[in-house]
């Protein structure tokens, strides 16, 4: 015991030894994900790329911003409520395929911790709650695997009070620095029974920052080759670069350079849209192994932008579609008692918001995802399988025109 005190107080003494004398600590080493790990990075590797291109389809005139590991977080939460086909749908859309489900969420639960610790120079947040209707009977086996694989917050609410959806949209504001404050509409519909809500918050200074007296006035072109005025920043320094016919890409480090903005720059004449339209996951891969070290100058703009999607018809276009069908969806995982009964769960909305901020320090970018599952009951059903009258009539005056009686339907 007193031989590892001693080594761990060599170490901070050596920490702060090279604080007094201005050198950095050594950065620190990302461990090599495990096989399940690379298989989830894969996974979410083919969903970000099919879902911006989806999302790009509806918003082609609009500046997009979407955080996929937040969308993927949420879904995999989900997840593990759905059975059968729906949860074949969700598999194929996440990109997971036959991956054990266990496997899936150890993957989830591994990657958060690294992700959230891996750079102490770069604040990164990652929270998951689930929200039901109190009264409403959740399987517990599904409660207990989102606590232990999501860190899941999870609370029993009654929906029906004026406050319900503030006491969710407070979570909100607090898990994302204040950086969204609503995800949730009040007041919450009578058939919503539950909430699957991920929460996520980046801030990272760059490794190379831009100063503030080298920002000047300048113009950004737009689509239609049209100019509007903006703040450029400027700066020389050593980038990570790639160029090709089609574009120039430019990395930017940020902290100890474990994490990163890749910038992907059409050539001048080239349609963004058909340009994302037609990229591909190996094209994405391409850019990144080789992007080079290489002294440049680099101009980009500071810009803000907040964001809103709903993401049911990006989802469903992507193979979800059962999952919000009311007829057909299965999350009998979340709740046996409700299938039992004749009835259903189906997701009622999908909804997303994300906020960003770069400027001359770095970045700050948050993203909360809310999944909301919807309780249909099962109409009741009437099977016309014995004799049975009918009579055709005129709704307004209550005329009769036809009467009958049917003891055949084969005549």
């Amino acid at each position: 015991m007193k031989t590892q005190m001693s080594i761990l107080t060599l170490l901070a003494l050596l920490f702060l030894r090279c604080s007094d004398l201005g050198v950095e600590p050594p950065p620190p080493q990302m461990r090599p994900l495990t096989i399940s790990e690379q298989r989830l990075v894969q996974a979410n590797d083919q969903f970000w790329l099919k879902l911006l291109r989806q999302v790009n389809t509806q918003d082609s005139a609009k500046n997009v911003f979407i955080s996929p590991l937040s969308i993927s977080f949420a879904l995999g939460m989900t997840l593990n409520g759905a059975d059968g086909e729906t949860d074949a749908a969700m598999r194929s859309t996440l990109g997971f395929g036959d991956m054990p489900l266990g496997e899936i969420n150890a993957s989830y639960k591994s990657l958060m911790q690294t992700l959230t610790t891996v750079d102490p120079r770069v604040q990164i947040q990652i929270a998951n709650s689930i929200w039901y209707r109190q009264g409403f009977s959740v399987e517990p086996d599904f409660l207990s695997v989102n606590r232990t694989y999501f860190d899941a917050v999870v609370r029993a609410l009654d929906f029906s009070r004026p406050d319900a959806a503030s006491t969710i949209n407070t979570w909100v504001y607090e898990k994302t620095n204040g950086k969204i404050s609503k995800i949730v509409e009040p007041p919450i519909p009578p058939h919503m029974v539950m909430y699957l809500i991920n929460a996520l918050y980046f801030k990272g200074a760059w490794t190379h920052r831009f100063k503030p007296d080298q920002t000047r006035d300048d113009q950004f072109t737009l689509r239609d080759g049209s100019k509007v005025p903006c703040r450029m920043m400027n700066q020389e320094t050593s980038f990570s670069f790639f160029s090709n016919s089609q574009f120039q890409a430019v990395d930017l480090p940020y902290a100890h350079g474990i994490y990163s903005m890749t910038i992907i720059l059409p050539r001048e004449g080239l349609n963004i849209n058909v340009f994302l339209s037609a990229m591909t996951l190996n094209d994405w891969r391409d850019v990144v192994r080789n992007l080079k070290d290489q002294k440049m100058f680099l101009s980009m703009p500071k810009y803000k932008l907040e964001y809103k999607l709903d993401l049911t018809d990006p989802l469903k276009a992507l193979g979800m579609e059962i999952a919000f069908d009311r007829t057909r969806a299965d999350f009998r995982r979340i709740s046996r008692a409700v299938y039992e009964a004749g009835d259903r769960l189906f997701i009622s909305e999908a909804n997303h918001k994300t906020f960003v901020e770069v400027n001359e320090e770095g970045t700050e970018a948050a993203a909360v995802t809310s999944i909301g599952i919807g309780f249909e009951s099962a109409p009741p059903s009437i099977r016309i399988d014995r004799p049975f009258l009918f009579v055709i009539r005129e709704r307004s005056s209550g005329t009769v025109l036809f009467v009958g009686k049917i003891l055949n339907p084969n005549g």
